[in-house]
């Protein structure tokens, strides 16, 4: 009913730069929350980054003052700057979303959807 694909992901010298994209597509009323999360190998995933429909974000605090979490609510689509990279960056990162879906008829129920995950590596 409801898919994010996530893109953007790749190799990046310590520094550098990536963008992360995660558009949501399908039978979508409205979405509230979105958010970005990762699982770097042997470790629990960890919430990165969140944004309200309304533009209110939050942190992790390795991350703050070197990513930006956005978003387009016409597209529903959600970004991830990401500025000033460190090799313990390296991650899977997923898109997260709550979802309000339904139809021109209204909405019908929530779901919680994730993206398939996306791979950064930051090594030189």
């Amino acid at each position: 009913q409801v898919q994010l694909v996530e893109s953007g992901g790749g190799l990046v010298q310590p520094g550098g730069s990536l963008r992360l994209s995660c558009a949501a597509s399908g039978s979508i009323f409205s979405i509230s929350a979105m958010a970005w999360y990762r699982q770097a190998p042997g470790k629990e995933r960890e919430l990165v980054a969140a944004i309200t429909s309304g533009g209110s974000t939050d942190y992790v605090n390795s991350v703050k003052g070197r990513f930006t979490i956005s978003r387009d609510n016409a597209k529903n689509t959600v970004y991830l700057q990401m500025n000033s990279l460190k090799p313990e960056d390296t991650a899977v990162y997923y898109c997260n979303a709550a979802v309000l879906y339904g139809s021109v008829a209204g909405p019908a129920g929530h779901l919680e959807v994730w993206g398939r995950g996306t791979l950064v590596t930051v090594s030189s």
